[in-house]
């Protein structure tokens, strides 16, 4: 069929619209991904940056660039405590985020610094496809967030004074145990809790407002703990803290993406783990060479000592959390069935 000179010119005024179109549905989307750490690089620095960066790389590599993401570390774009609710409103895409931070405003996200009841690493990695992982999906999701990379964390204790190992040692200590069930059983052990984010624990120890500060390897090492410090009880092997510490997404933004980009994000994030594990073995491993070479005492957490824990933690933390509601009680459960 031929064209009409007047059909030829509407296509021809046509074309630039059509161009405009196709360039801006091609354009890149640019994700902003915070967290409290401190930066560094995609091969330097605390591997929870690190990984962000990564993630950040492989996004934009994958996507032929149509999704470019960019890391604010150190609470630069934002306060720390004020990202979770940021990502639940869309006002921040993605955060890489200690999740019982957000315990305050969603209760049941405290299951994920429940102490003594993960004690390894590989019964960590097994929550996610578990039972208990698609339930704290499916709250998450209910609460505009989604789930990104699952990452866990062993953590030790850094002390201005004398080692905090057992319940004994606890008594008269000013502590900050991370979340609201680990201070019920550091309160019930004898010792007066604070309550901050990690990225604040060394000013704490400074002023002397804290004399021991337990939180993940990772944060003892980037936050110079060891420099106030004459005691480490370290959380290699053995330890009653594990957090769990997911990259998360908003979900506003995440549904807002076309399926391709939203399983990209999923599978890179998944992909992320195992860096991210490996990561935070490794700094179980160097967060004791660090605290030895500065001159502090340092001692491991053998079974029956982390018994005593965990039977302080029944009666306190775990008791407390499954009376908070239904779902808390179903979580708990749930988890304890992973031991």
């Amino acid at each position: 069929m031929t064209m009409s000179r007047r059909s030829l010119l509407q296509a021809a005024l046509a074309a630039p619209a059509v161009i405009g179109f196709a360039r801006q549905a091609h354009a890149a989307q640019t994700l902003k991904i915070s967290h409290q750490f401190p930066g560094g690089t995609v091969d330097e620095g605390d591997f929870r940056d690190r990984l962000c960066r990564k993630f950040a790389q492989e996004l934009e590599k994958r996507s032929n660039g149509g999704l470019v993401a960019q890391v604010y570390p150190g609470s630069s774009l934002m306060k720390t405590n004020s990202q979770f609710s940021a990502l639940r409103k869309g006002a921040l895409d993605l955060s890489f985020y200690p999740l019982p931070y957000a315990g305050g405003e969603v209760v049941e996200t405290n299951i994920g610094l429940m102490p003594c009841l993960v004690t390894s690493y590989e019964q960590a990695a097994a929550w996610k496809k578990a039972p208990i992982g698609r339930k704290i999906t499916e709250i998450m999701n209910a609460k505009g967030i989604v789930m990104v990379s699952w990452v866990w964390q062993s953590g030790g204790v850094a002390s201005r004074e004398r080692p905090l190992l057992s319940p004994e040692d606890a008594k008269g200590m000013k502590v900050r145990g991370g979340s609201r069930e680990f201070d019920l059983m550091l309160k019930a052990a004898g010792a007066a809790t604070l309550s901050l984010p990690s990225n604040e624990s060394y000013a704490a120890m400074q002023t002397g407002a804290c004399d021991a500060v337990v939180t993940s390897s990772t944060s003892l090492i980037s936050f110079h703990l060891d420099e106030l410090s004459k005691g480490f009880t370290s959380g290699q092997g053995r330890s009653f803290w594990f957090m769990l510490e997911p990259l998360m997404m908003s979900k506003t933004i995440f549904d807002a993406l076309p399926k391709p980009q939203q399983d990209l994000i999923m599978q890179i994030g998944e992909e992320m783990e195992s860096f991210g594990t490996e990561g935070a073995k490794a700094d179980d491993k160097q967060v004791e060479e660090v605290f030895r070479k500065a001159g502090a005492k340092v001692v491991v957490m053998d079974e029956p000592t982390l018994g005593k824990w965990r039977t302080i933690a029944r009666d306190t933390a775990w008791k407390d959390y499954a009376n908070r509601n239904a779902t808390c009680a179903e979580l708990l459960k749930l988890a304890e069935g992973m031991a």
